[in-house]
């Protein structure tokens, strides 16, 4: 297999994506191969810094960048020799097996569904985020964390099902419990939104839905799956950070919030769309970026896109049928 890294995308790129993609390459085995896209000197002269052979690589000329605060499509079209512009060229036409950069979200999100495009049956792909659980060593899965900020009833309940079926296959969780983030516990709470998702819920069958639960109850084991649209999912993700980053400015250790480091993680995967697509934090560290290449990894041998499909391959476009 081949994943494919934007070499240039991040803060702290180049140095923090080769400096990943080294770290990530004993784990990522002899027979699978890292391609990183971005300008050929610049990756050759960092890797011969570093005292690596650059043939351990395989490498992408891709002399352009997107930066951070460029528009999404504009820069998409106007450099397409750029990490991400190539890389998801590449992606589509079966080059790669998968994609990552921690470089303009938007243009990795618009890229990943005008050139990859979403899966058919799949209204909105969707990002999501690992909850660590309170009393185990397990993680629970939040989505969506931005990517569709007023998510329609039927994609709210198309999130439960993606989410629930990347628990099953890439986390290991039978049978995962999926809930509703709401302001509360009883069935009418809500909003329009989640008054009108919560019986499409709980009236599909891909989905052990267990009612509403309340932020209250992210960390205490209660479901395996928090369903929320994207502007309610990345305020909980944002406060998350925020609370870690400030137990460690303080010199607080403790193995929960140690667990809500988001390096561990690396990125978040671009998850409804026809291939792997991994999105990783603008201040992804090396340690984010090898994660998020073993995470590509485990997407592919799980098959993850393969068993999206075959479930949204009968789904009745917007009549919350999956």
């Amino acid at each position: 297999m081949k994943f494919g890294l934007d070499v240039l995308g991040g803060d702290f790129a180049p140095g923090s994506t080769i400096d990943g993609a080294i770290a990530a390459l004993d784990s990522i085995g002899k027979d699978d191969r890292i391609v990183l896209l971005g300008p050929e000197d610049l990756i050759r002269k960092s890797l011969a810094e570093r005292g690596v052979d650059a043939e351990r690589f395989e490498i992408s000329h891709q002399p352009e960048c997107i930066e951070m605060d460029e528009k999404p499509m504009k820069a998409l079209m106007e450099k397409p020799r750029s990490g991400i512009a190539a890389g998801l060229r590449m992606l589509a036409a079966g080059e790669l097996d998968s994609f990552a950069s921690a470089g303009n979200s938007g243009a990795v999100l618009a890229g990943a569904v005008t050139l990859v495009k979403c899966l058919p049956g799949v209204l909105r792909p969707c990002t999501c985020a690992w909850v660590p659980q309170e009393d185990s060593d397990t993680f629970s899965l939040l989505l969506d964390i931005g990517t569709t900020p007023d998510a329609k009833p039927e994609v709210m309940l198309q999130f439960g099902v993606i989410g629930s079926i990347y628990s099953r296959h890439v986390l290991g969780r039978e049978n995962p419990r999926v809930c509703l983030m709401n302001v509360g516990t009883e069935d009418g709470k809500g909003n329009l939104q989640c008054q009108a998702s919560f019986p499409l819920l709980k009236e599909c069958p891909h989905v052990n839905f267990v009612g509403n639960l309340e932020p209250r109850d992210l960390f205490k084991g209660k479901a395996e799956v928090f369903v929320a649209d994207g502007f309610v999912g990345n305020i909980l993700l944002k406060e998350i950070e925020t609370f870690y980053r400030m137990l460690q400015k303080r010199g607080i250790k403790d193995p929960l919030f140690e667990r809500c480091n988001y390096e561990i993680y690396g990125g978040s995967p671009i998850l409804g769309v026809g291939a792997p697509v991994m999105l990783g934090h603008g201040i992804s560290s090396a340690l984010a970026i090898k994660n998020i290449l073993l995470q590509s990894k485990r997407m592919c041998e799980q098959h993850l896109v393969d068993v999206l499909r075959e479930v949204f391959a009968s789904y009745v476009g917007g009549t919350g049928t999956v």
